[in-house]
């Protein structure tokens, strides 16, 4: 059984005696989080803003950090979209996402309705994060476009990820 709690100890234990790893560690969670087919094994959100308090607690450096996360985030959900692109409606058949249909069908809906946007505003929420990218791969949005809409919805959304914890941490009086 999976136990969040257990996950989230370990982690931040180990990036407390290897803060070295730290960007390195973000990287690869908001990477893993960006990736349709990936993103449902990953509990991106509770581990960024844990590593958000580590970053105050710890005295470690926001910029590298939150760097890494948006070059995951980017290239994750960049991955997602060649998926999409590559495969078309064969990607609809994937698993997890073939146990989901109303979520690829609520993706592309969303898609429709706010086309560009919908890549920047989709980040911001949860299943559709990484569900918005593949569709838009799957219609064919303009790669120009969707990278547009990918790389700076994903420096936005690796602030509000790691800013909370480092901001409630020192509310705190760390």
């Amino acid at each position: 059984m999976f136990d969040l709690t257990s996950l989230l100890a370990t982690t931040t234990e180990f990036i407390r005696a290897n803060q070295a790893w730290a960007p390195a560690i973000v990287f690869v969670v908001a990477f893993g989080e960006s990736v349709a087919l990936v993103s449902f094994f990953i509990p991106a959100t509770a581990l960024l803003l844990a590593f958000g308090a580590l970053i105050e607690a710890s005295d470690l450096s926001l910029a590298p950090i939150w760097l890494s996360a948006t070059i995951g985030a980017t290239l994750g959900d960049a991955l997602s979209y060649w998926i999409g692109w590559r495969y078309k409606d064969q990607a609809r058949g994937f698993w997890p996402l073939s146990r989901r249909p109303d979520l690829v069908e609520k993706a592309e809906a969303f898609f429709h309705r706010f086309g560009f946007w919908s890549v920047a505003i989709g980040r911001f929420f949860g299943p559709l994060r990484a569900v918005i990218p593949l569709v838009a791969g799957i219609l064919a949005m303009r790669q120009l476009h969707f990278q547009v809409a990918n790389v700076g919805s994903a420096a936005l959304w690796a602030f509000a990820m790691l800013a909370p914890g480092a901001a409630a941490l020192k509310l705190m009086g760390h």
